[in-house]
This record gives structure tokens, C-alpha cells and sequence, in this order.
């Protein structure tokens, strides 16, 4: 069958998207979804993402690993799903979509899109590192020299031996001023380092706010790919009002034969 699809990135984390609203896509072939993310033998991406109709809100997001599998939610996907439901004329400037962490806020003005994110309220502080989900598990990790430092080695490590077989994100970090941090992220089924992780930035921000190291309610995280936003409120130790901010652009869009 041929399969049309659209390349969309946000800080250099790219997806296959594709119109599910009338239910087409094999939701099931892990190794459809696979192939289509594979650099050499498809279109090449971190993840690949289905629009869905959706009773409760404008649309629904369902989140693919480049692994093939079903995966928890992606913030930068979700900023470039919010960017895809514009292109197609479902939303305006503002939007609720549903994805499989719950409901989300998201607004769009031009190439920027701003998507809340769920509120945390469980962050468990370790000696070495700081443990938050924010729709995604994250390890976040204050490391020094992060220009050189081998991610790919040390992510799969934790990632696999402390983690196991569930797994988490794991980002290392790096102070740059006050309220700016550089971050580089391994992810979970894509198994190696993304130029850029839109839960992790979030979990990153949350973390260095909770630890000390930044009094801003605003932070700056300069990833590989580019340089996200991220906002929120703070009341006896939980975390709300958390935003994501950051470009959200189509790079082209094609049919495949599968």
C-alpha cells in the first residue's frame, strides 16, 4: 500500500506523522512502524505519530518508539502533532489533544508552539541524580565537560543497569548560567542519543529548580538540536502549570510504498 506521511522536527527530534482519522494505519505492525523510522531502509526518525479523532478533545496523539513500540508521551512530538493539526485546518491558535498520559493545553503562533505538560508531584532526589516522570521516566544527572562526555556509553548503562528491561531517559546536564542549562538525552527505544527530548528538557528544568541550582520559574535548556522553554509554578513541593515551548517545523512530506 502506499502511505502518505509528514516529516515534522522540534529541536532536531524528528517524527514520521500520519492522518489516522479514518483508521488505515496497521496500529498493530511493530515492524511497519520500525521500517518507517529506520535512517537507511525508510524515512528515518526518533518516533512515529498517528492523529487520531478523538471524542474529548480536538484529536488524539498515539506515540510509536523507532523501535516499533507503543510508547509513553513525547513532548517535542506532541509540539509538532499540535503544529501537524494546524497544517491540516483541525485547530486554530489553541488546542486540547488527548494522549496517553491524559489531556493536554497547547498553543501555536507561528513555528513556535507552547504544550503544557502534566504536573509533578513525586521527584526522588539520589546522591548522584534525580528521578522525575513527566510523561516520560527520566534520570537527570548534573555531569561536568558535557561536549564530550559519551552519552551513548553512559545512557546505555544506566539505562539498562539501573533501569532494567522498563527503562528510563536518562540526561546529563550542565549549568551554564543562572537559569540556562545544556542537556544531552539517551532515549529509551530509540537507544541512543536524540538531538533534543521534550519530556527531558521538562524533567530537567523541574529538577535543577527542586535541587537549588536555579531560583527561575522560566529555565533555558540549550539541547544539540536547539534551545526550548520551559515554564511552571511550584506550591509545597508540586510542580504545575508546566509548559513546554519551542519550534515545531515541517521539513517535507511524501508517500512510501509498504
Amino acid at each position: 500500500m502506499k502511505l502518505q506521511f509528514f516529516k515534522y522536527q522540534g529541536t532536531g527530534n524528528d517524527f514520521v506523522i500520519i492522518d489516522n482519522r479514518q483508521d488505515t494505519f496497521p496500529k498493530n505492525n511493530t515492524k511497519l512502524v520500525a521500517q518507517l523510522c529506520d535512517r537507511r531502509f525508510g524515512v528515518g526518525a526518533d518516533g512515529l505519530i498517528l492523529l487520531e479523532n478523538d471524542k474529548m478533545s480536538d484529536f488524539k496523539m498515539v506515540y510509536y518508539n523507532a523501535d516499533g513500540g507503543e510508547s509513553s508521551m513525547c513532548g517535542n512530538g506532541g509540539r509538532c502533532l499540535v503544529a501537524f493539526a494546524h497544517y491540516l485546518g483541525i485547530i486554530g491558535g489553541k488546542t486540547t489533544f488527548t494522549a496517553v498520559d491524559g489531556l493536554h493545553e497547547a498553543t501555536i503562533e507561528g513555528n513556535l508552539v507552547n504544550l503544557k505538560m502534566v504536573d509533578v508531584e513525586e521527584i526522588r532526589e539520589k546522591p548522584a541524580y534525580t528521578f522525575l516522570d513527566t510523561g516520560s521516566p527520566h534520570h537527570v544527572q548534573l555531569v561536568e565537560g558535557l561536549q564530550k562526555f559519551d552519552v551513548h556509553k553512559e545512557g546505555a548503562k544506566l539505562r539498562y543497569g539501573l533501569y532494567g528491561k522498563a527503562g528510563s531517559n536518562i540526561n546529563f546536564v550542565e549549568q551554564q548560567n543562572a537559569d540556562t542549562f545544556q542537556v544531552r538525552t539517551y532515549e529509551r527505544g530509540v537507544e541512543d542519543e536524540t538531538y533534543s527530548c521534550g519530556t527531558g528538557v521538562t524533567a530537567v528544568a523541574v529538577a535543577m529548580h527542586k535541587l537549588g541550582k536555579t531560583s527561575a520559574k522560566t529555565v533555558q535548556i540549550k539541547t544539540p538540536g536547539g534551545d526550548l522553554s520551559i515554564s511552571f509554578e511550584q506550591n509545597n513541593g508540586n510542580y504545575t502549570n508546566i509548559y513546554l515551548k519551542g519550534p515545531a517545523i515541517l521539513v517535507y512530506k511524501g508517500e512510501i510504498e509498504c
